[in-house]
């Protein structure tokens, strides 16, 4: 069994280099038209996918309904794939965090995985949910799934699966619509 962990279209926050978050942003119309050619692709490698999981976040709900429209597979919205939980950043460039948060920002970037910003959430907080979701996902299916989430969910990922230090996240940094695949196995060990 594989999992595709999927990065939702792109926002306009995306152009705008705005941390989104937990904030709900929707895909553009260059979103959309990634969402269409990815069901594509993904319909021409015979994947064999047998559902869809979603975030329940709009941007990512848009993504899974046009791969469900295109691949006819059903879609399923499941709490717990979220984008990290920014806080007070959400809505801002990192350089604005740098400026209007500097001892806070200093500190998250010392210690990526455990810290957080005011009223956010830590990576390792995010990825407890998230490891919970993906333990159930797995459970329910035999055959290949896409995970439609968000890069701060798969870069997580990516980092605590190839045990990768968390300062070094931005090494697994996706584009929208990127795709990162993963075994069913490579979670075996870990959830």
């Amino acid at each position: 069994m594989k999992l595709l962990f999927l990065r939702h279209g792109q926002t306009n926050w995306n152009l705008e280099n705005k941390i989104q978050g937990s904030s709900d942003t929707m895909l553009n119309d260059h979103g959309i038209e990634q969402a269409k050619k990815l069901a594509e692709n993904i319909l021409k490698s015979n994947y064999n996918i047998c559902k869809i999981y979603t975030s329940k976040q709009m941007r990512a709900i848009d993504t899974a309904k046009i791969l469900s429209l295109y691949m006819t597979v059903d879609y399923e919205i499941v709490e717990g794939l979220e984008e990290i939980n920014f806080g007070e950043w959400e809505g801002l460039s990192w350089n604005e965090i740098k400026d209007k948060f500097p001892e806070e920002y200093t500190e998250w970037c010392n210690n990526r995985r455990y810290s957080k910003s005011h009223q956010g959430e830590s990576y390792q907080e995010m990825l407890e949910r998230v490891l919970k979701v993906i333990k159930n996902i797995i459970s329910k299916n035999r055959e290949n799934v896409i995970v439609v989430t968000h890069s701060g969910v798969i870069m997580a990922l990516q980092c605590y699966l190839t045990k990768t230090s968390f300062s070094d996240i931005g090494n697994f940094r996706l584009d929208n619509m990127s795709v990162c695949e993963l075994d069913k196995e490579v979670f075996d060990n870990y959830i």
